[in-house]
C-alpha cells in the first residue's frame, strides 16, 4: 500500500530530539519552544507566534481571544475542516456559512458581502488544499465593515499571496522582499488575519507530530493567547483565576522536531510543487477527471495535496473510487464533507434548509491521492498508472 502521506523527516530531527533527551528539557519550559516561535513568526512576517498543541487548539484560542460569544455570527467557508467551527459554536456564537469556488476550492469571497448582518463581528477564511483563499476582496471587506478577521492557514505553510495592497513595515516602507513588480507584493499565509491559524499535523508542510501554532501583530492578542494555552494562570497568583482558559503547551521534544523541519521548508515545497507538477503531466486529459488548477492570479499552487475531482459523467462517486484504488494499493483521502451536511450540526438545528451546491459535489466527487514528502518518484507514477486504468477500465 503507498500511503497517502508519509512526513520526510531526514534533518536535524534526531540531533535536535536527542538534545532535549541528554538535557532533559522535555516539557514546554524547554528553549526550543521559543526559538521555534521566533524563527517562525519570522518566516512569516508577524510579531508573535504562540506555540500550540495542535492546529484545532490554535482556533479555538483564536476565537476565544477575539471574544466571539453570544449574539455574534461569523462568516466562514462550508467546505471545510469541523475544526473550524467548533469553537463558534461553543462559544454560543453562530456560524454563518458561503460556498465554494469551483475553480481554487476555496470559500467564495463574491458571496461574502451578502452574508454580514449588524451581528456580524468576525469572517474567517481558510486556506483549501493548494491555493490561497483571494485575499484582497476580503481584507477590503473587513476594513469597510469593521470585522475581525481570522486565518486559518494550517494547509499554507510557506505558501504566498500576491497582493495588490501595498502592506507597509513599522517605519512605513514597503519591505522590498515583497516586492515582485511596481504594482504587486508577496505576503506569507498567515500574515493577513488579526489573528492566524497553523497546523504540524504529520501530513503538513512542517511537523511537530501534533501541534499548532497562532500568529499575530497584535500584543493584547498574543497575551491573551499565551494565557489561554497555559491555564490563564496568572503571573502573581499563578493558582487565582480570573479566566478559563486550555492546558494547550507545546513540548520541547515537538518544537525540536519542528525547528528542523521549518530549516528545510523551502525544500519541502519545491519537492510539492514538483510532484505536483508530475501528476499534473501523467494526469492531464484523461477522460472524466478534474485535476487541481496550477494557478490561481494571485498564488501558485503549493500542493499541500494533490485531489481530483470526478466529472459527473463518471458512473461512480469518490468513495467507489477510493474503494477501487484501495484494492489496486493505492491509499487516498477524502475531501472534507461540508458544514451544513454535518449531522452533529444538523441536529442543533444549524442550517436547516442551506444548500451550497459546489461544496456539496466536491464532497462527493472529490478526493486525494498519495502526496507525502517521502513519496518517491516511483510511487507517483504508479498511482498515477492505477488513477488511469480507474478512469479507463473503471466505468
Amino acid at each position: 500500500m503507498i500511503p497517502v502521506n508519509e512526513p520526510l523527516l531526514d534533518g536535524n530531527e534526531k540531533k535536535y530530539l536527542l538534545e532535549c533527551i541528554e538535557t532533559g528539557w522535555i516539557s514546554s519550559e524547554g528553549p526550543f519552544v521559543k526559538e521555534f516561535e521566533q524563527k517562525f513568526a519570522a518566516r512569516v512576517g508577524r510579531k508573535h507566534a504562540i506555540a500550540v498543541t495542535n492546529g484545532t487548539a490554535a482556533l479555538d484560542a483564536a476565537v476565544e481571544a477575539l471574544g466571539i460569544g453570544p449574539g455574534d455570527e461569523v462568516i466562514m467557508p462550508t467546505f471545510t475542516i469541523i475544526s473550524c467551527i467548533t469553537q463558534i459554536i461553543r462559544s454560543g456564537a453562530t456560524p454563518v456559512l458561503v460556498d465554494s469556488d469551483p475553480d481554487t476550492w476555496n470559500m467564495d469571497v463574491t458571496q461574502i458581502e451578502a452574508k454580514i448582518t449588524p451581528r456580524t463581528k468576525a469572517i474567517m477564511v481558510v486556506h483549501i488544499y493548494g491555493l490561497p483563499v483571494d485575499m484582497d476582496p476580503v481584507l477590503d471587506i473587513v476594513e469597510r465593515h469593521g470585522l475581525k478577521l481570522i486565518e486559518d492557514a494550517a494547509e499554507m505553510i510557506g505558501q504566498t499571496y500576491r497582493s495588490r495592497r501595498t502592506l507597509r513595515d513599522e517605519g512605513g516602507a514597503i519591505p522590498t522582499s515583497l516586492i515582485l513588480h511596481p504594482s504587486t507584493f508577496l505576503h506569507p499565509c498567515g500574515s493577513f488575519g488579526d489573528i492566524s491559524t497553523f497546523s504540524f499535523y504529520p501530513n503538513k508542510h512542517i511537523t511537530t507530530g501534533e501541534g499548532g501554532m497562532i500568529v499575530t501583530d497584535d500584543d493584547d492578542l498574543a497575551e491573551s493567547c499565551r494565557s489561554l494555552r497555559n491555564l490563564c494562570f496568572q503571573p502573581q497568583k499563578r493558582f487565582v483565576h480570573e479566566r478559563l482558559g486550555w492546558n494547550l503547551r507545546m513540548t520541547n521534544l515537538q518544537a525540536a522536531l519542528g525547528l528542523a523541519q521549518l530549516e528545510r521548508l523551502d525544500v519541502f515545497i519545491a519537492r510539492k510543487r514538483a510532484m505536483g507538477a508530475r501528476y499534473t503531466e501523467l494526469l492531464k486529459g484523461v477522460d472524466g477527471l478534474e485535476l487541481m488548477v496550477d494557478e490561481a492570479p494571485y498564488a501558485a499552487n503549493i500542493y499541500w495535496v494533490f485531489g481530483v475531482v470526478l466529472n459527473d459523467h463518471v458512473p461512480f462517486d469518490a468513495a467507489e473510487a477510493m474503494k477501487r484504488l484501495g484494492v489496486a494499493g493505492i491509499g487516498t483521502r477524502p475531501f472534507f464533507w461540508p458544514m451544513h451536511e454535518q449531522p452533529v450540526l444538523q441536529k442543533r438545528g444549524l442550517f436547516s434548509g442551506e444548500t451550497y451546491l459546489v461544496a456539496e459535489r466536491m464532497a462527493r466527487r472529490g478526493f486525494y491521492i498519495p502526496s507525502g514528502l517521502a513519496l518517491e518518484s516511483k510511487h507517483i507514477e504508479q498511482v498515477a498508472t492505477e488513477v488511469v486504468k480507474l478512469m479507463v477500465f473503471g466505468a
